[in-house]
């Protein structure tokens, strides 16, 4: 019975130290996936239907603080343009500097003269509402539009500015990864632009990272943190059916079947 304890009581301070570094280590991961997703990306909320079906009026986007240099064609992107009322817009990337942009061909946007499939314009719309003239997009500047392009205030109604529709580079102030509210998730990746020199959408960023780093901390603040009532309520069960076996065994020894049975016996024969 002594050395049945001690084995209880060395499994239960191990089963102790195990459980407090799950909580730690949990504690790291959930609070260092939420310090990490505040410093990469910032939560915004698109207020026009520009970018249905992809996202729509009122949703709440996260997007990736990014330099305006890594932006690519097909990019969901968040910028902020004076000439464009000097408030944050979300549009795509359709072209990048020296891009010659045109529409429509058999309905279809063109860049450098190639058809770029869309797939994630709303069924039934063209590429563009009223057509879009061969426009070159100015070095270190980008050229937008909205995936509702019937509805979208987006390059094509600035083509009469000095930069022809387009923004420069620096107006970019983050990358759109996923819609956070409602619950859609990551936008799928534009892979029309695939063909085209430069290549195509950029890869998303580490939101697939952080959101695993803040589920697992939390599941093991929660496993941790219940290790140590399940584990007393075990030994506690343990302990009870241990000594209600003892107990028996005691009185069979010594109850009228037991030892005095025997010499009563005995004493017969």
């Amino acid at each position: 019975m002594s050395t049945t304890r001690r084995t209880d009581e060395g499994h239960g301070r191990l089963g102790s130290t195990l459980s407090g570094v799950a909580v730690a280590l949990g504690c790291v991961l959930f609070l260092g996936g939420f310090v990490w997703g505040a410093f990469v990306y910032q939560p915004y909320t698109v207020p026009t239907g520009s970018m249905t079906p992809t996202i729509g009026a009122g949703d709440r986007v996260l997007a990736e603080r990014v330099d305006g240099d890594d932006v690519r064609r097909g990019d969901v992107v968040v910028f902020r343009q004076q000439a464009w009322g000097d408030l944050p817009m979300v549009k795509r990337v359709v072209g990048v500097g020296g891009d010659r942009i045109a529409c429509c061909t058999d309905g279809r946007l063109t860049v450098n003269g190639k058809q770029i499939e869309e797939p994630y314009l709303p069924k039934g719309m063209g590429a563009a509402a009223t057509g879009i003239p061969a426009t070159t997009v100015p070095e270190g500047h980008l050229f937008l539009l909205g995936d509702e392009r019937s509805g979208s205030l987006d390059s094509t109604a600035h083509l009469e500015d000095a930069a022809k529709g387009s923004v420069p580079r620096s107006a970019v102030k983050a990358r759109v990864d996923a819609v956070a509210w409602p619950l859609d998730g990551m936008l799928d990746r534009a892979t029309g632009f695939d063909d085209l020199p430069g290549g195509g959408t950029s890869e998303p960023g580490p939101l697939r990272l952080i959101l695993a780093s803040v589920v697992v901390g939390a599941a093991l603040v929660l496993g941790g943190a219940a290790y140590g009532p399940i584990a007393k309520r075990a030994r506690r069960g343990g302990r009870e059916r241990g000594g209600v076996g003892g107990s028996g065994g005691a009185g069979g020894s010594g109850g009228p079947g037991g030892a005095g049975g025997t010499a009563e016996a005995a004493g017969v024969g």
